[in-house]
């Protein structure tokens, strides 16, 4: 159940109102008159007649006369005619009444009620013989108005076991027959307990009960019974809330109501309006019918609030301004000529939306009383309150007539629904109004009261006065000092309607000047309770409209008066909403089959509602079209929609109308017919198909069938066409080219939810006949829930069955099986089965003659009904296994199967759902049976069903086919498996493996064969696990089959051994293998790295690199701008993607790709605008990709270009500065008198300038020494003929615009015959032209210089520089004495001269360079 309900009164409703004060009830006063008829219905009990004629509440309906379309001076007449002669035109209509009553109740009521409820009581009383149970009723006791004179019967049915005695009461006393002897009659048939008044006076008026009791409890049903005498008999007993009837208006019109107006809901603040159309003849502008309109036995009248109006026939009362005080029972009486007609129905007003949330309603019937011309008690009703906050007091208002302005008079809110106010003015008129007060807030304000003047009135009018407090007049009756009432009795709910419950309840045993009772209700498994009504209700029954069909509700009630509310009653047991038991609605669609002259065979359609009984009768009448009495057509009911009327005379025109009848009585006829010939049928053509119904209408689909003609022309009908057309178009499709021979067709193509019609033409030899009468509309739309017949087999007893479970159904509900759409009821092929919304059709002996087309209609529903086509090869198939569940096997979980096991034995099993420990089986192998012995071991296991035979040596001789066969009780089981051929050598090879991996457990082994890991730090690790091992046992590693020897011997011992592979890259592709042995034997393991092996390794590590690699960082150089991602190890081999704007980047000259084994990295040469972007990196292992990015645009670019630039300009000066490349050497140790040559090779781009120093002073070119400088590349310093004076510390200093480079050389000079000294070594030093001075300007600009030859005087010249360059150039110093050659040394490190390096003139060095590194990410 939902635990949310919607209030009822925002429902939207279509109530049928049934019992009490909400119905639907047209009375027509006739003037009795006396006749006689002799009838062959006289043979029926005078007694059962009257009383069968006083069960149908609504009394026989005079017709109306009927328009003629072709003569209007006739129909004048005809009226006048008749209204001359009105007194014998009404004995023929009571004679006919009186007739037609007697005959067709009398036979429902010995007939058909009979039967019914004797076959319901025997198949009831069968079932709850055995079951104790309290009385109940069945059919609860109706109350019923009826005229003066006449009887009435009331009736229930009980039920209860033992079976309960049931007594009448009349208002409390008990009924007894023999105290006015003819009076009463009491009779009990089957269960049907009646009651019969014959002759009723008023004073039988009076609330009836019949009370059934046994030895487990009392049930009590109540129904009143009004008496109404006619006009001008005295006035007539009123009971319940039907409007008193006056004196019958001498009106000369006739008037039947047509639409009348139904249960209605309203708003407060709104506005409604109840409608009753009417026909009026004659219908006259200037002389309206006479309307009035009651509110609970109240004449209205029209006021600002109370809007009524009659003409263009009908009858309209407006509410302009509703109010909770509108609230109630509204009754029509329009005056007629033969009495009144009238029609009732309920209207509630439910709460405005509050001014806060949780506030209360509004009071209502505020009045004044007491009215005096200083004080006026104000009264009125307090509001229901069902989930608010209780009301703790009230606020009274008040205007003088004229004013808009209210003023509150109470400070404090007053408790009781009572409050006198003071300080009126004396002759002034007031208005009062009053606002419920709760914990929430304040109600809206209520109506406001009628005009009051404050006068003085007579003493004698007022009420008792008392005082409280000493100071205010309040007046209260004594009974009510006492508070609160006590909450009311016990709630029975009864049903009633589709929508509606009938609610009753007893009254409270302290009634407390009681106002009337409020009653709320609740969905089943909810617990928020709606209210019912918004007004005190004065009864003790009650109507609840507006509620879900088919949901279950319970009820409660609570009593109100000037205190407030009483307590809540007990609530009422659930009950569901369905509809009471009635008399059937009208049948329509009469047409006419078949025509010889005398007769004519008609046909209809069956009421849209059954009454929740079986329409199991029907009554047919027909007059002459030219007059107004009917003739009853079938005394004895008829079964059948169809019927033949006889004795009619050819060329007259009939009218007819049908009656149907049921469990409940006979309920209204229809409408009649029009006019139909009796003219014989001659044409060759066949007569109209009739009856057209509808099965298995779904959204694009549905089944049209429908009967044969009665009429079937000249020869025998061959065919139908069906057409069909949308509702409202008159433009019928034929839906099939030829004429079917069955009378039934599938249409398909049709749009969802619309709605179509269809019509039926029967075809014989002689051509195509008249067309059916339209079918009802039909919409193409499927009932929520539908299902489809289910086809299947019985898992018990094997049966073949057909079933479907119905969406809705009702109590009357059958489930109704055709084959090929004709009924197959009583059918010995097939039984039908039926179980609460399931029913089945279990097949007796199925076979090919139960193919075809079986579909199940569900009655007394919206249209419930499927199909199913039952196939061969479906049927065979559920033959198949209802053989196997009447024919049982041993069930198998699993057939005969094998596995190998250790030491190369097979095993050979199969599992049973179920053993008993009287099974027996045996193995067959190649047509021989194997017994338990040697080589074969044949067990079984009834606690899991397993049967199985082990081989302990399976060789070539095992291959062939191994069968089992199982017997248990009756069922058998057999199951083979066949062994042979490749599935054969398969298993022969696991178990030789099995066989060799045993003997190779028996010395050390490896557990777990090599496989690899991956560490953190990305070393490959090939790992492997042994087993039965010692200290002796040695292992060993192999890579291509060379020893690999670790830095960490192996420990066997430990049961598991690893050979680290690190920086693991394509190098180390091979086979690995490790050994391990001993004494006992010798097991090896080999691992290929190779092929999908390698793949997955290095899948591993770009796993392990992925997770751990940083951010993407940048990194300026000289060549471009460089993205750098750091992660655990790098190796080619991953599979890395470079991404520049989501396109992948190929290694070029421009986008160089490449890595380190910490890093992967990316360099932009030469950057330019287009390589602005999103950079990313993308590290993929096989499973996961692991991106990383870097924006490389904006500022970032910016910063990095330009860094880039200054890079570059840095190391292109690096490139291109000035230096010695070589030819030096650091120290130099000659004799003297030898010619010293200092010769190098210098470079710079542009040509550099070469000055050469001695002791930091510059050397010129002399004779003694000559400094050459030839073709920019060589240079040299040539001493002649050296002197111990030339010994010191020479330098060469090559520069350009980009920098330079100071190299120096130590010269030592001995003398003949003396040690050689000891070489100091010097160190060449890079000049660093931004800390050193400029040496003062040498007078000659530097210039290329020659070769220097050695001089030949020891005294050095003084400094100054050749421009005679030396042919050829010196690169090795060499002698051209005899004597000793010197002794160059290696060239080694010179320390760096103390004073300051001189620069050339006009030459500056550039500052250092600067190198931008971005930071290094820590290591993950």
């Amino acid at each position: 159940m939902a635990s949310k309900v919607i209030p009822w009164y925002k429902k939207k409703r279509v109530s049928q109102v049934k019992t009490d004060y909400a119905y639907h009830h047209t009375k027509h006063v006739v003037q009795q008159q006396t006749g006689s008829r002799k009838s062959s219905s006289k043979s029926v009990s005078q007694v059962q007649a009257q009383a069968t004629e006083a069960m149908a509440e609504p009394a026989y309906t005079v017709p109306v006369f009927r328009q003629r379309s072709s003569e209007e001076t006739e129909e004048t007449e005809e009226y006048q005619r008749v209204t001359t002669n009105v007194g014998k035109g009404l004995a023929v209509i009571q004679e006919e009444l009186h007739r037609m009553r007697i005959a067709t109740k009398a036979q429902v009521e010995s007939l058909e009620i009979q039967r019914e409820v004797r076959g319901r009581m025997m198949r009831r009383g069968e079932m709850l013989d055995e079951i104790p149970k309290m009385p109940d009723f069945l059919v609860a006791l109706r109350p019923h108005t009826v005229w003066e004179k006449t009887p009435v019967k009331l009736f229930c049915t009980v039920q209860g076991n033992p079976r309960p005695i049931v007594k009448w009461y009349k208002g409390g006393a008990p009924v007894d027959p023999l105290s006015v002897p003819g009076k009463y009659k009491i009779e009990n048939k089957y269960g049907v307990h009646s009651l019969i008044i014959s002759r009723c006076v008023v004073s039988d008026t009076a609330e009836y009960s019949a009370v059934a009791t046994n030895q487990h409890g009392t049930a009590t049903s109540k129904a009143s019974v009004t008496v109404k005498r006619p006009s001008g008999a005295g006035a007539s007993c009123q009971l319940g809330i039907v409007p008193h009837l006056t004196g019958i208006h001498p009106s000369k019109l006739e008037v039947s109501l047509l639409d009348r107006f139904s249960v209605s809901f309203g708003v407060e603040g709104g506005s409604i309006s109840l409608v009753c159309t009417m026909v009026v003849v004659p219908d006259l502008p200037n002389i309206p019918p006479v309307a009035q309109w009651y509110r609970d036995d109240k004449l209205l009248k029209p006021s600002k609030l109370v809007e009524m109006a009659v003409g263009g026939s009908a009858a309209r009362l407006t509410l302009p301004h509703l109010a909770k005080d509108d609230e109630g029972l509204y009754t029509l009486r329009i005056f007629t000529k033969d009495g009144t007609a009238e029609h009732s129905a309920y209207l509630f007003v439910s709460d405005a939306t509050p001014s806060a949330a949780g506030a209360p309603g509004a009071p209502m019937s505020v009045k004044a009383y007491d009215i005096n011309s200083d004080y006026v008690l104000v009264a009125w009703k307090p509001p229901n309150t069902v989930n608010e906050a209780p009301i703790t007091g009230y606020f009274v208002d008040r205007r003088e007539s004229g004013s808009e302005t209210w003023v509150q008079c109470n400070d404090a809110p007053v408790k009781v629904c009572k409050y006198p106010v003071h300080g009126l003015s004396t002759g002034h008129s007031y208005h009062f109004r009053v606002r419920a007060v709760n914990s929430a807030g304040i109600s809206r304000a209520s109506r406001q009261s009628d005009k009051v003047t404050a006068l003085d009135a007579a003493e004698s009018e007022r009420l008792q006065v008392i005082k409280i407090e000493g100071k205010y007049d309040i007046v209260i009756r004594d009974d009510d000092l006492e508070g609160v009432p006590s909450a009311p009795g016990q709630v029975v709910a009864t049903r009633n309607t589709k929508s509606s419950v009938f609610v009753q309840w007893d009254s409270p045993k302290h009634m407390k000047s009681l106002m009337g009772y409020y009653i709320d209700g609740r969905v089943v498994g909810s617990k928020e309770w709606f209210p019912c009504n918004h007004k005190p209700f004065k009864r003790n029954r009650f109507v609840v409209h507006g509620l879900i069909p088919g949901e279950t509700y319970v009820f409660r009630a609570q009593a109100a008066n000037m205190f407030g509310l009483s307590e809540e009653s007990q609530e009422s047991s659930p009950i569901a909403v369905e509809p009471a038991l009635a008399t059937p609605s009208a049948p329509f669609g009469i047409t006419m089959l078949s025509c010889d002259g005398a007769s004519m065979t008609v046909a209809w359609k069956s009421p849209k509602h059954c009454g929740g009984s079986k329409v199991n009768a029907y009554y047919i009448d027909q007059r002459n079209a030219d007059t107004l009495a009917w003739k009853e057509v079938n005394l004895v009911a008829v079964t059948e929609r169809v019927c033949t009327v006889d004795g009619l005379t050819e060329g007259i025109f009939y009218e007819f109308k049908v009656q149907a009848g049921n469990m409940a009585g006979v309920g209204v006829p229809s409408a009649p017919s029009a006019p139909m010939k009796c003219e014989a049928w001659t044409m060759e053509e066949p007569g109209p198909a009739y009856d057209l119904s509808f099965s298995e209408v779904r959204g694009h689909s549905l089944v049209v069938l429908w009967k044969a003609p009665v009429y079937t022309g000249a020869s025998a009908v061959s065919g139908y066409l069906v057409d069909m057309a949308k509702k409202g178009s008159s433009e019928f499709v034929t839906l099939n080219q030829e004429a079917v021979s069955h009378r039934y067709l599938q249409v398909s193509g049709l749009e969802e939810g619309e709605t179509y019609v269809f019509r039926v033409r029967a075809v014989n030899a002689n051509g195509v006949g008249k067309p059916s009468q339209v079918s009802e509309p039909v919409c193409a739309r499927a009932l929520p829930g539908t299902q489809e017949i289910v086809a299947s087999v019985d898992g018990d007893t094997g049966d073949i069955f057909l079933s479907l479970e119905a969406c809705e159904i009702c109590e009357t509900s059958k489930f109704v099986w055709s084959k090929n759409y004709k009924s197959i009821a009583d059918c010995p092929r097939a039984e039908v089965t039926t179980k609460g919304r399931t029913s089945r059709m279990t097949f007796t002996h199925p076979d090919k003659d139960d193919l075809g087309k079986y579909s199940v209609v569900v009655t007394d529903t919206d249209g419930v009904s499927a199909s199913h086509t039952l196939t061969e090869d479906a049927l065979n198939t559920m033959l198949e296994l209802s053989h196997a569940i009447r024919h049982p096997v041993i069930p198998l979980k699993h057939g005969l199967n094998y596995e190998i096991l250790e030491k190369g034995h097979v095993r050979f099993w199969l599992q049973a759902v179920k053993l008993s420990p009287s099974v027996s089986y045996r193995f067959i192998v190649n047509d021989k049976e194997v017994t338990s012995g040697e080589g074969h071991k044949i067990s079984h296991d009834v606690a899991t069903g397993i049967i199985q035979m082990t081989v302990d040596l399976f060789t070539r001789a095992n291959e062939g086919t191994y069968t089992v066969q199982i017997h248990d009780g009756k069922a058998k089981a057999q199951s083979s498996l066949v062994l042979v051929g490749d599935v054969f050598k398969a298993a022969l090879k696991e178990a030789e493996f099995q066989r060799k991996e045993h003997i190779r457990k028996q010395g050390p082994h490896f557990s777990e064969y090599l496989y690899f890991t991956v560490t953190e730090d990305c070393t490959v690790l090939l790992a492997c696990k042994v087993a039965n091992v010692k200290k002796e046992t040695t292992f060993h590693w192999y890579r291509e089959e060379e020893e690999i020897v670790p830095e960490t011997p192996p420990n066997v011992m430990s049961g598991a051994c690893a050979l680290p592979i690190p920086l693991f890259s394509r190098k180390d592709q091979g086979v690995f293998k490790a050994t391990l042995s001993d004494d006992r034997g010798k097991d090896t393991s080999a691992f290929d790295i190779s092929g999908q092996v390698f793949d997955d390794i290095i899948n591993a590590l770009a796993q392990n690199a992925g997770a751990s690699a940083s951010e993407l960082v940048m990194q300026c150089t000289p060549e471009g701008i460089r993205l750098q991602c750091y992660m655990n190890y790098y190796t080619e081999e991953m599979k890395t993607v470079w991404k520049h704007k989501e396109t992948k980047i190929a290694s070029s000259e421009k986008m160089r790709i490449g890595g380190t084994a910490e890093m992967a990295w990316m360099q932009i040469c030469d950057p330019s605008d287009k390589e602005k972007g999103h950079y990313s990196i993308e590290i993929s292992d096989g499973v996961k990709t692991h991106s990383r990015t870097f924006d490389l645009s904006g500022q970032a670019y910016t910063d990095a270009y330009e860094e880039y630039l200054r890079l570059k300009a840095a190391a292109f000066a690096e490139k291109n500065r000035g230096r010695v490349v070589g030819g030096l050497p650091d120290v130099v140790t000659i004799m003297e008198h030898k010619s010293l040559s200092l010769t190098c090779t210098v470079w710079g781009e542009p040509t550099p300038e070469v000055t050469w120093f001695k002791n930091e002073q510059e050397v010129t070119s002399t004779e003694h020494t000559k400094v050459t400088f030839d073709g920019g590349k060589f240079s040299s310093l040539v001493i002649n003929k050296v002197t111990p004076e030339d010994s010191g510390k020479y330098s060469i200093n090559v520069r350009n615009k980009y920098g330079g480079e100071f190299v120096e050389i130590t010269v030592s000079v001995y003398k003949h015959g003396e040690q050689i000294p000891e070489a100091k070594l010097g160190q060449a030093k890079m000049a660093t032209p931004a800390t050193t001075p400029v040496p003062p300007k040498s007078p000659a600009l530097p210039s290329k210089t020659p070769t220097p030859t050695p001089s030949k005087s020891q005294t050095p010249a003084p400094p100054a520089k050749t421009p005679t360059p030396a042919s050829t150039p010196a690169p090795s110093m060499k002698s051209q004495a005899s004597t000793p050659a010197s002794t160059p040394v290696p060239k080694s490190p010179t320390p760096t001269p103390k004073s300051p390096t001189p620069t050339p003139r006009g030459v500056k060095s550039p500052t250092p360079p600067r190198f931008m590194k971005s930071p290094t990410p820590p290591r993950k």
